[in-house]
């Protein structure tokens, strides 16, 4: 294949480290003078960075194989990531599947894929990565107006459900040298906002110079970036002092995501979590005593073995008691090789549809009602995109989505928005107040 002509195409499911590293996959092509192209349009090479954190994560992982196998039947399609990692051997087996790279081999794609010529038979390169201690490098950009930096990666934990400890290895970091120099080569291509992210953000620097609060003073010091933004945290991991420096700091975004995963502290054991309902309350209630109006997510996971009726209701009453703005919802499935897949007492499907379906609409009364206190308030604003419908959205630091009335001139800037009222889908209406 000559390829200064070669197309690519990639596609990336789960967190937003994945897309980080495939930002970083593109770049590699790009230096090699391969045209991306539209995933679903003919490519002579696909990329798919895939996810394994639930069921369901990989069942579209396999879903948008097939997709890629029926839109360019003769592209030379590599399977990467964390599903690659842990069923490199099931992902082999789908037809139109040339390439598997687990989690170490990824970011080596060219030393693996040769010419990029279909054989027939699919190549499968996927180490043991539990022993790992490299660190890759990552950070993508969304649309010019914020990027995500990988400053983290893989978990020592090892809670009862969960596979990424298997699929990314032990944890790691970037140095904070490294990461002020990407943090630079970022703000050059005119992005204002940087996302921090890893698989557990709060180890940062555990086995290396510094740790995370560290980071963020350095970075408080970057002037060419316009706004940080810190991902999730671990409660445990996220200290006193870290919520008083975003209390302060002039650059980093008043918005936090703590996973609680459960209300219930038997619950929480049986997940091998390193902290209580108390902790995670005092959590919450520091920041917001120190930054009120904070944006505060939280994740949850209904229906895991063992959970009953009782249990639920402990949680669903601790969080709706909670001055939490924003709940991701998630459904308990098994992972192989996990404690959870092993434990008996497993809740059945339609209870734990039933469960989810009480706290998504939990979660929509906690939205509206943070909605709701922010109205009158003015924030700046970073506006990311025009709609379809004539109108622009972007986010306030403390993670509402507002819309306005387009102009094109206000792409990519950080706009003074007073915001008037809710809008559809979750967003709200905003009047720009100052530029």
């Amino acid at each position: 294949m000559n390829e200064t002509q070669g197309r690519v195409s990639f596609y990336t499911l789960g967190c937003k480290l994945n897309f980080a590293e495939t930002s970083t996959i593109e770049r590699l092509f790009t230096q090699k003078g391969y045209q991306k192209v539209d995933f679903g349009s003919t490519a002579d090479v696909v990329v798919i960075n895939t996810c394994t954190v639930t069921a369901s994560a990989d069942k579209k992982c396999r879903n948008i194989i097939s997709k890629a196998a029926r839109s360019s039947p003769g592209a030379f399609i590599t399977v990467v990531g964390c599903y690659s990692q842990l069923k490199a051997d099931e992902i082999a087996k789908m037809p139109g599947v040339d390439l598997v790279l687990g989690s170490n081999e990824k970011f080596r794609i060219f030393d693996y894929a040769g010419d990029f010529v279909k054989s027939g038979q699919p190549s499968v390169y996927s180490c043991e990565i539990r022993e790992e201690k490299g660190f890759a490098s990552s950070w993508s950009v969304s649309g010019r107006t914020r990027s995500f930096l990988k400053i983290q990666d893989g978990c020592d934990y090892f809670c009862s459900y969960c596979t990424i400890p298997l699929a990314r290895g032990k944890s790691r970091s970037a140095t904070i040298d490294e990461i002020l120099k990407q943090a630079k080569d970022i703000a050059a291509t005119g992005v204002k906002e940087v996302v921090l992210t890893g698989v557990n953000i709060g180890d940062f620097g555990k086995k290396g110079d510094g740790d995370l609060l560290t980071l963020l003073c350095k970075l408080e010091n970057h002037k060419a970036m316009e706004r940080y933004r810190i991902s999730s945290v671990e409660p445990d991991l996220l200290s006193d002092e870290i919520i008083d420096f975003v209390a302060v700091s002039d650059r980093f975004a008043p918005h936090f995501h703590l996973p609680l995963q459960s209300g219930c502290d038997r619950i929480l054991e049986k997940m091998n979590r390193k902290y209580d309902r108390a902790l995670f309350a005092d959590r919450v209630r520091r920041i917001n005593e120190k930054i009120p109006g904070a944006g505060i997510g939280a994740d949850v996971i209904t229906g895991f073995p063992g959970e009953n009726e009782s249990d639920f209701t402990e949680t669903y009453e601790f969080i709706e008691n909670m001055p939490v703005s924003f709940l991701h919802v998630f459904s308990y499935s098994d992972r192989a090789n996990t404690r959870a897949s092993a434990m008996p007492d497993k809740v059945s499907p339609d209870v734990k549809e039933r469960r989810s379906k009480m706290l998504h609409q939990l979660a929509e009364t906690k939205l509206r009602d943070f909605h709701d206190k922010s109205t009158g308030q003015k924030h700046r604003v970073l506006f990311e995109a025009i709609s379809k419908k004539g109108r622009m959205h972007g986010f306030t630091g403390n993670y509402i989505r507002v819309e306005v009335p387009a102009d094109q001139d206000l792409i990519n800037q950080l706009v003074t928005v007073e915001l008037i009222g809710p809008g559809e889908d979750s967003v709200m209406k905003g009047v720009i107040t100052g530029k």
